[in-house]
């Protein structure tokens, strides 16, 4: 089995650049979250909670996934010392498994760079949507400076966008809305913000 990475990372993975990033991230999404106190919200590939935990009071039900074990050790920890209710972490690989219920929203933050089959992953995000259900992905714009073996360099709108149709998404928009210095592999890189109906 492939050794995770991220399991190495958890425990000194909320760096101030990493938290002060999430934030940005986290306030930009919360743009976008009007009316879900009665919905029911998945943050996929969740690390250390950072963005999730930051949304929990917007929605009825928060639950964080992620592949590491130790990310989401840390997860429950956050939860049991800061008393957040109406939030659960689990280990949940969608790549490899598929998620036991559906859910109204799902995030996905600085995710999709990791996973090599994205239109595999986009369609198992489809899927564990309900009817009318909301994706919100964030990640960073192509970037030719960028490269790695295991990470995808960012993604153009227009393939994104493609993609996003090809699996049924509809109604999808995408915008640019940070520019950011030495966040993307020691390179500067604009992040996207992409939103998509099902």
């Amino acid at each position: 089995m492939e050794e995770n990475v991220f399991e190495h990372m958890a425990k000194k993975y909320d760096s101030p650049e990493r938290m002060a990033l999430a934030k940005i991230i986290s306030d930009r999404v919360r743009l976008e979250l009007k009316e879900t106190k009665e919905k029911t919200l998945l943050d996929y590939g969740s690390g250390t909670g950072l963005v999730g935990l930051a949304l929990t009071d917007l929605v009825k039900q928060s639950t964080l996934v992620d592949s590491s074990e130790n990310m989401v050790q840390i997860i429950q920890e956050k939860i049991d010392t800061q008393d957040i209710r109406h939030v659960t972490a689990k280990v949940l690989d969608l790549t490899k498994e598929t998620l036991t219920e559906k859910v109204d929203i799902i995030i996905v933050s600085l995710v999709l760079l990791h996973i090599p089959d994205t239109k595999k992953i986009l369609k198992k995000l489809y899927q564990s949507l309900n009817e009318g259900g909301q994706l919100i992905l964030i990640d960073f714009d192509k970037n030719e400076h960028v490269s790695h073996p295991k990470v995808h360099n960012g993604f153009l709108a227009s393939d994104l966008s493609e993609l996003l149709a090809q699996v049924g998404f509809s109604n999808s928009k995408i915008e640019i809305f940070h520019h950011g210095k030495n966040v993307f592999m020691k390179q500067d890189a604009d992040l996207f913000i992409a939103i998509s109906n099902k």
